[in-house]
């Protein structure tokens, strides 16, 4: 009785002493009663999520977990109940057999206009339905048959480049890339072209739009309902009008785009049209919009400034395409020259396009990896960051080294990550990896990046679940203008 009349007497001092007693309680339970307590990491990673909150949020979580690695060895537990696997072994049993384990549910927070797309639902029947309709539109045989199509938008990449090169001034190759791979996804999969190459203006019309999703990323791991209430509240207290009219300009072609296509047409939104509501089908656009600008932007990107970086690798380069092209009834396919797939996996490995982790949910059977438990309900994942700056598979990772890939190596090939792997990669992969080979192609037989210089020592990053490049540019110069 008199313990109660102190607690009633003194009921802030009560409250406080409760609550620190059932902080502390949480945290010697996470520390060591947890279903993980055997997996080694930070300390404030494994007793609260606000560990990986902040170093998503602030860009630097790939480089922090490494480091974690580095110190507990290749599992690292980087929240209460989720684990970053450094081992490429591991992604067999979550990305590939039988399907894989299903996504977090944060991946939620990638919908688009409340709905879910073929890239964030973790329903396994949901996304199967309309993966179904779309996926022929995504085959080599497909792309091939639009091969004159594609071609051209290369081309007109081509001249932009070639255009902008001539004025002595730096020249943002990022916005180039992701003009090339805007015109390349619409071209295709829409059939009908966006024709970002052909803007004049130092900033691509959709580069504010895709990266707006992008930012998401800094809040990928945040429970949805948290997600939702935070997105809300920046959108009415911090707007960007640059980010609105990039917005308005994308809701419009699509909106154009999916109102103009009939039901039972060839093109992607076609083939979705007879399955869900038109609301969705523009979602699934533009969400394809964002994907297919931003990474194969990346990529491309970093594949033109690792050319102007390495002028002998260009002229092997040059050599083996301008060799090809003059070759006859002999010339290959573009996708079996040997060192332009090297130059092409190579730049893939560095880009980082697509840094951390892909987390997926353990089953409820469990799952036992190299005598290590994982309890069912843990979030396990591998990141491309950790895979491809391996240095016992990579060695000297950082450096762009496409002679790598000529040889037969087995563990190289395993631990390659840029798109996914197993039934949930990249839908778009195949044609991704096709934009960079005839981007390539005809980059080097025009020789437009001779003479080209970086101008950054070093790309800088926020490494969310798509990275960000700090300062928006990737920009090479032309000392000597072309004429």
């Amino acid at each position: 009785m008199a313990l109660l009349d102190v607690l009633l007497e003194y009921p802030l001092t009560t409250l406080f002493v409760l609550s620190t007693g059932l902080l502390f309680s949480r945290c010697i339970y996470h520390l060591a009663f947890h279903p993980i307590a055997h997996i080694p990491g930070p300390f404030l990673a494994k007793i609260t999520s606000l560990w990986l909150y902040y170093h998503a949020y602030i860009g630097d979580e790939a480089t922090i977990i490494h480091k974690a690695h580095t110190e507990y060895g290749p599992y690292v537990r980087v929240s209460p109940n989720e684990v970053d696997i450094s081992d490429a072994d591991a992604m067999a049993p979550i990305y590939v057999s039988k399907g894989g384990f299903l996504k977090a549910p944060c991946y939620a927070n990638f919908d688009i206009d409340g709905h879910k797309t073929i890239f964030s639902a973790t329903d396994v029947e949901h996304r199967a339905r309309r993966a179904k309709a779309v996926v022929p539109m995504f085959s080599t045989k497909s792309i091939r048959e639009n091969e004159a199509a594609l071609y051209g938008c290369a081309d007109r990449m081509v001249d932009r480049m070639e255009e902008e090169a001539r004025t002595g001034r730096p020249v943002n190759i990022l916005n180039i890339a992701r003009s090339l791979a805007v015109d390349a996804v619409s071209t295709h999969l829409f059939q009908e072209n966006y024709n970002g190459t052909s803007e004049k203006g130092p900033r691509l019309s959709v580069s504010a739009f895709v990266d707006a999703f992008v930012a998401v990323g800094r809040f990928f791991y945040l429970p949805t309902k948290v997600f939702i209430w935070l997105e809300w509240t920046i959108e009415k207290c911090m707007p960007d009008e640059h980010t609105a009219t990039s917005m308005e300009v994308v809701d419009k072609f699509v909106d154009n785009l999916v109102d103009q296509t009939p039901a039972g047409s060839s093109s992607y939104p076609g083939r979705l049209i007879p399955l869900v509501e038109r609301l969705e089908v523009k979602a699934q656009c533009k969400d394809l919009i964002f994907a297919g600008t931003d990474s194969t932007g990346m990529n491309f990107a970093t594949l033109c400034r690792q050319m102007a970086l390495n002028p002998d690798k260009y002229e092997v380069l040059r050599k083996e395409i301008l060799d090809n092209a003059n070759a006859g009834e002999k010339k290959q396919d573009v996708q079996a020259l040997p060192y332009l797939s090297a130059v092409v996996r190579e730049s893939l490995r560095i880009s980082m396009a697509n840094p951390t982790r892909l987390p997926h949910v353990v089953p409820d059977s469990g799952w036992t990896f190299k005598g290590t438990n994982f309890p069912a309900g843990t979030i396990v994942g591998c990141s491309a960051h950790e895979l491809h700056f391996n240095e016992e598979v990579f060695p000297d990772p950082f450096s762009f080294y496409p002679e790598r890939w000529l040889q037969e190596n087995p563990e190289a090939t395993k631990a390659f990550f840029a798109f996914g792997a197993g039934s949930r990669a990249c839908i778009a992969r195949n044609l991704a990896t096709f934009e960079l080979y005839m981007g390539a192609e005809r980059l080097v037989e025009r020789d437009v990046l001779r003479g080209a210089r970086a101008c950054q020592e070093k790309v800088e990053i926020y490494e969310w679940f798509n990275s960000s490049v700090k300062g928006e540019k990737i920009e090479l110069v032309w000392e000597k203008p072309r004429v």
